[in-house]
């Protein structure tokens, strides 16, 4: 490592902050999705591999490169195919041929659903039985986003136009 001097005083260069590569941080955010919805803990998962959960972390974040043994375990354990972890990696590349698409980059859904709080939520939500109930909850959150200005009124109304199409409500 080059060093440089700055009187008596030796300074060494920065290193850069490691980065997670984008299909390592894909496949990361797949394994953490897919843990989350079957309920299982990051202790739990580490526990099943023979790691740390500080481990899983690290995978979960992309930091750490998840090995194809590994990840093949991972896939048995979560109960999916070892596909499931790379599904969008091939549309988040640069230079895919996304045609007209303005943003290549993580559709809006997936991206609530990879965090925590929308996993909850949505969770939460499936768990309403009654379809008039869901509907209700439903209206209750797009007036709070009018409510708060998040979205304008129109879009409020559409939200709840949208939500009368429950089946049963």
């Amino acid at each position: 490592m080059p060093k440089f001097r700055k009187g008596n005083e030796i300074l060494k260069p920065a290193v850069p902050k490691k980065q997670a590569n984008p299909i390592d941080g894909q496949v990361g955010n797949r394994v953490r999705l897919r843990r989350m919805l079957i309920g299982m803990s990051q202790e739990k998962l580490g526990e099943l591999l023979g790691l740390t959960f500080q481990q899983v972390q690290k995978y979960e974040k992309g930091v750490n490169r998840i090995g194809a043994g590994r990840l093949f375990h991972v896939a048995q354990i979560l109960g999916v195919p070892i596909e499931y972890f790379y599904e969008g990696v091939v549309e988040q590349l640069p230079g895919s041929a996304n045609g007209f698409a303005e943003d290549a980059g993580r559709p809006p859904v997936m991206e609530f659903l990879s965090s925590g709080e929308g996993l909850q939520l949505s969770l939460a939500f499936m768990r309403i039985k009654d379809a008039k109930v869901r509907k209700r909850v439903l209206e209750l959150a797009c007036f709070g986003l009018v409510f708060l200005g998040l979205i304008g009124a129109y879009g409020g109304l559409m939200l709840v136009e949208v939500a009368t199409k429950i089946p049963g409500a």
